[in-house]
């Protein structure tokens, strides 16, 4: 799971525009972003993420747009 602690501007719109950017981006990298929640209030994104390492994900955020995360939190799935 990755977290962009304060993105200033940003918007639903352009979120869902940087997402599809990942998803265009994500297989050279061999990483699957899968889903993502904003809060508009805070500028918060999350963003979960299956990739082999943390610098393949930051790596597919860098090229698609730039929007780099600011903490990343490896997690697994509960049953």
């Amino acid at each position: 799971m990755d977290i962009h602690a304060h993105v200033e501007g940003l918007t639903e719109e352009a979120v869902a525009h940087a997402h599809q950017a990942d998803l265009q981006t994500q297989e050279k990298y061999g990483v699957k972003y899968l889903r993502y929640w904003f809060d508009e209030g805070t500028g918060k994104v999350f963003c979960l993420v299956e990739a082999p390492s943390k610098e393949a994900a930051i790596a597919v955020h860098r090229e698609a747009h730039g929007l780099v995360a600011d903490e990343i939190i490896e997690v697994q799935e509960g049953s």
